[in-house]
């Protein structure tokens, strides 16, 4: 049994027996002084809207926010005895709920991070730092090349793929309308476009993976008619053909069966309560030519809307051979997502998350210099994806290339996520990753849309005062002189030394080599 319903069950139980009891035994009600407050104080927690945890776990819930309450010291300490990463995510784990919630995120007594550690990064500023105003609106970019008939502005940041059969419905729910709120997109993922997506008319990145949910016959193969039935919907904004992603890339996504339920089936075109596997290649194309014919069937079958491709970069010369064919056949696409080795997923075989895909500074510098080097940059808007959580992550990304972000991990925090790493048992404890109904119904969605527009708002404020803060007014002025990186105590790298530029154009003239690392012990 469920921990409300339990709660619910032994307390009217308690006041019944109690009650009885105590007509023949009036000392009996006695204990009502210590069940009492604790009936009441469950039954409150039922009744608010604020905290998933208390909704889902009365009156035991309240041991975690206990424990949240001696977090800087536990984190202080980890900080100073642990340099593998761990720490660090704890302080970003903090700095989301912070800005989700709209409390003071700013810290005292400093840096948290030992500065003389190797990898430790910061930007130059300047003595000549820019006064910002968040009276305006935050810094956007176009997307649509010369063949997109309807461009769409994007925000810097957007949510990025996490599909519904992934995330529950409220969580959904909840991200849309928040991006409605703070005028950003929310990614689909590859699961397929559902009516949890489109209910409150937020901007909708539809993805389509290897399995084509939503877009297939019923062989599973690619099916014009019905990709063209959503894709021409007035909430999508972007279609976005997913390759590989960084968490699980040459795998394909995976659905367990108890999270397959007959919606979640239905809108997908598979069977309900069964392990869904996405194919771990497309098969609507077996070369590059054959991708770009497609790209260009799906913006034509769209109206003309702007379409692109995710990927984890693998082999460097498939990369390449991409941009050789959209120089041979004159299609591009609009943007390319580049997801990075460390990017999240609710289930991933560990080999596959820990030791496939390139991490996402090293694939998308390249990415960037082979689209420069062909001098197809021009056309073409490239987003960041893994691990992007605060201000500073975006500054680094646009420096090494992107043009726009996307982040999931910190949109899961702000929507309530608590990091207990149930993603793929369909028991998460907030209501976030689960499709058990007695779990999802204590996330509410007016509440914690409120906390995903807070965060995203927030963390735009922190990265325009940043890039203020290197004397420059326009993002794309950022590039990779402005980031440093210690390699040891004594070595301190730019990121233009650690991730050289090329010209533009350079490989239609000189055939490009493969990326050299310097390895520095």
């Amino acid at each position: 049994m469920k921990a409300r319903p339990a709660f619910v069950f032994i307390s009217t139980a308690i006041i019944i027996i109690v009650a009885v009891s105590g007509y023949w035994h009036p000392k009996v009600w006695w204990s009502m002084v210590l069940f009492g407050p604790l009936i009441y104080l469950g039954y409150s927690d039922i009744i608010q809207r604020k905290h998933a945890i208390k909704r889902n776990f009365p009156v035991i819930g309240h041991g975690r926010f206990m424990l949240e309450k001696i977090r800087p010291e536990i984190m202080q300490y980890f900080v100073e005895t642990d340099q593998a990463g761990r720490p660090f995510n704890r302080i970003l784990r903090s700095m989301v709920y912070q800005r989700a919630k709209k409390v003071t995120d700013t810290t005292p007594f400093g840096t948290q991070l030992d500065v003389y550690a190797s990898g430790y990064e910061w930007m130059d500023h300047s003595m000549y730092a820019h006064k910002i105003d968040h009276s305006g609106p935050h810094p956007r970019v176009m997307v649509g090349g010369p063949d997109c008939k309807k461009p769409y502005s994007a925000s810097i940041l957007n949510s990025s793929a996490m599909s519904y059969g992934s995330l529950s419905k409220n969580a959904v729910m909840a991200i849309n309308k928040g991006a409605k709120m703070d005028n950003f997109a929310q990614n689909t993922g590859e699961g397929g476009l559902s009516q949890y997506h489109l209910k409150y008319g937020g901007d909708i990145i539809w993805q389509i993976g290897t399995g084509y949910f939503g877009a297939r016959n019923k062989d599973g193969t690619f099916s014009d008619s019905e990709f063209a039935k959503r894709a021409t919907l007035e909430n999508v904004k972007m279609i976005e053909l997913k390759i590989s992603q960084g968490a699980k890339p040459g795998h394909g996504g995976i659905l367990p069966a108890s999270k397959n339920t007959p919606e979640i089936a239905e809108i997908r075109g598979v069977e309900p309560y069964t392990e869904v596997q996405s194919p771990p290649a497309h098969s609507a194309f077996s070369d590059p030519t054959g991708l770009l014919q497609l790209l260009k069937r799906m913006r034509d079958l769209s109206g003309g809307k702007p379409v692109g491709f995710k990927i984890c970069i693998g082999k460097e010369n498939e990369f390449i051979d991409i941009c050789k064919a959209m120089i041979a056949t004159g299609i591009k696409p609009d943007f390319i997502t580049i997801d990075g080795g460390e990017g999240g997923t609710g289930a991933a075989p560990v080999e596959f998350s820990n030791y496939i895909g390139r991490p996402l500074r090293d694939g998308l510098s390249f990415a960037y210099n082979t689209l420069v080097g062909f001098d197809l940059k021009k056309d073409i808007k490239l987003i960041g994806s893994g691990k992007i959580v605060n201000g500073f992550h975006i500054a680094r990304t646009l420096a090494l290339g992107a043009d726009m972000c996307n982040s999931a991990r910190a949109m899961m925090l702000a929507v309530g996520c608590i990091q207990a790493l149930q993603c793929n048992n369909n028991t998460c404890p907030t209501g976030v990753a689960t499709q058990d109904e007695v779990l999802m119904k204590g996330l509410d969605v007016e509440s914690k849309s409120n906390r995903i527009a807070n965060f995203h708002h927030a963390t735009l404020n922190s990265f325009v005062e940043l890039i203020g803060a290197l004397g420059i007014s326009n993002p794309s002025e950022i590039n990779r002189s402005h980031i440093n990186r210690r390699m040891s105590i004594n070595t301190v790298k730019r990121y233009d030394e650690l991730y050289p530029y090329v010209k533009k154009g350079e490989y239609l003239v000189n055939e490009p080599k493969a990326v050299s690392y310097e390895h520095n012990m």
